[in-house]
């Protein structure tokens, strides 16, 4: 064995042990009636996600070199954003890693918040943020809706949570066997959905979709696949609005494009692709930028990398891998990679738009 890959495989065996140790932190199940992605006590993917052995994983990272990740810097929050924006208006801000602040139409969406120093169940280790989060938790303007797109520590962060049930009172959106975990910690407002349910939320009612994603769920070892995970897509009057939650490349997309037709704006994940075996369950840029054309999107934002060292690939490889692919194109996409904090107006998908112009930096 070489001493570099002695050197990744002993820089994963934190997260091996991680793994081990959370057996202990199961989180609820769903039990209900079978349908065509749950048999009566796991969820399936539509498309082919298969489970990955922790042997399978370290053989992977064996072929694999592991991307440099800095240490953590602090470093200046992004303005505060608008409180609210009018009707037919649409900004995105990226915050970091999931967390995406979707202002619409009068109504504030914040997407998988983690404001946590770790993506973990304890404090003393676990993946640790390398950046602060891009809008400081004070500036957030008033939230009216979370989505939680499943239960995994870098998604479904309960301190995180906590403190914006105490803060702004919103209603929470969360995959089927999530809400008991939510009201149990006392929260009050908590809908759960299947694939293809909405719930309205919002001084404006605004209508918010559960769609497929192709990922998997648990908080330990005992309840894997219990939970569903999922993408949400938002009715916003200028055209519908994806949170991809976290996801792999697969046929969901499609079905949502069926369904809800061209996307105004797409948050498609772009990071933790590297070893290759995530790719099931985690997009890359490549992936991403297929889906952005599966989903006709008219603008896509990047997310999902850049803020806690979840897989092999480095702190701004995803980034800069999809800023090239981006350059290579004879007619750049509309894909943006914002800088954490930053906010952008997305424009209202026109007629046979194809986000063809204002390619992302």
């Amino acid at each position: 064995m070489r001493l570099d890959h002695r050197h990744q495989v002993t820089r994963l065996w934190p997260a091996l042990a991680l793994s081990l140790f959370t057996g202990c932190f199961a989180g609820t199940v769903h039990r209900g009636p079978v349908t065509d992605h749950f048999d009566g006590e796991t969820f399936q993917n539509l498309g082919d996600a298969p489970k990955l052995s922790p042997l399978t994983l370290v053989a992977a990272v064996m072929e694999e070199k592991r991307g440099p990740w800095r240490d953590y810097a602090e470093e200046p929050p992004g303005p505060k954003p608008p409180e609210r924006v009018g009707p037919g208006e649409l900004r995105v801000t990226f915050i970091g890693h999931a967390t995406v602040l979707l202002q619409a139409d009068g109504v504030n969406v914040l997407t998988d918040p983690i404001y946590s120093e770790r993506a973990s169940p304890v404090s003393f280790v676990g993946p640790k943020r390398v950046r602060p989060p891009g809008i400081r938790f004070e500036d957030l303007p008033p939230i009216d809706v979370v989505v939680v797109s499943h239960n995994h520590y870098d998604h479904m962060d309960l301190p995180t949570l906590r403190r914006l049930e105490a803060a702004h009172h919103p209603l929470f959106v969360v995959g089927l066997g999530n809400r008991e975990l939510l009201m149990d910690e006392g929260f009050q407002r908590v809908e759960e959905l299947d694939w293809w349910h909405h719930a309205k939320g919002g001084p404006a009612a605004l209508k918010v979709w559960a769609v497929p994603a192709q990922h998997r769920s648990n908080r330990g070892l005992t309840d894997q696949e219990e939970t569903l995970w999922a993408g949400y897509v938002l009715e916003t009057s200028g055209g519908p609005v994806l949170f991809a939650g976290d996801t792999g490349l697969g046929p969901h997309f499609d079905r949502i494009a069926e369904r809800f037709g061209p996307m105004r704006l797409s948050v498609l994940p772009i990071g933790a692709f590297r070893p290759r075996v995530l790719h099931p369950v985690h997009m890359g840029p490549e992936d991403a930028l297929k889906a952005h054309r599966v989903l006709r999107s008219s603008t896509s934002v990047a997310m999902h990398y850049g803020t806690f060292p979840m897989a092999w690939d480095g702190q701004d490889e995803a980034k800069y891998l999809l800023l090239r692919l981006l350059l290579r194109e004879e007619v750049r996409p509309r894909f943006w990679a914002l800088g954490f904090g930053e906010g952008r107006d997305v424009p209202p998908l026109a007629p046979r738009d194809d986000g063809r112009a204002d390619a992302g930096r």
